[in-house]
């Protein structure tokens, strides 16, 4: 990882308050994906909505692309949910 903030620091030379930050950032990155899944539930959630109980076909048009968008949603927060464990990880097996 190029980017990577935790690439400088071996495990040896943490003390008690780098390490009480790195589980922060864990946690801080489990809070991240859940907010990722709650809204693109919510998107995907409307859209179905739009195509079940409405006839237009703009809507259903709209209420279809609700639920690529929601997908999608879901598929960049896992991307950098996992990119993030990896940065985090790197440091915690250092």
């Amino acid at each position: 990882m190029k980017n990577n903030p935790y690439k400088n620091f071996l495990k040896e030379e943490l003390i008690l308050r780098d390490h009480l930050a790195i589980d922060r950032t864990i946690l801080a990155n489990e809070r991240t994906i859940l907010a990722y899944i709650r809204t693109s539930l919510a998107v995907i959630a409307a859209g179905a909505t739009l195509i079940h109980f409405f006839d237009a076909v703009w809507i259903k048009t709209f209420g279809i692309f609700l639920v690529l968008f929601g997908t999608a949603i879901i598929v960049v927060g896992i991307g950098r949910f996992k990119k993030m464990q990896k940065s985090i990880n790197q440091i915690k097996r250092s």
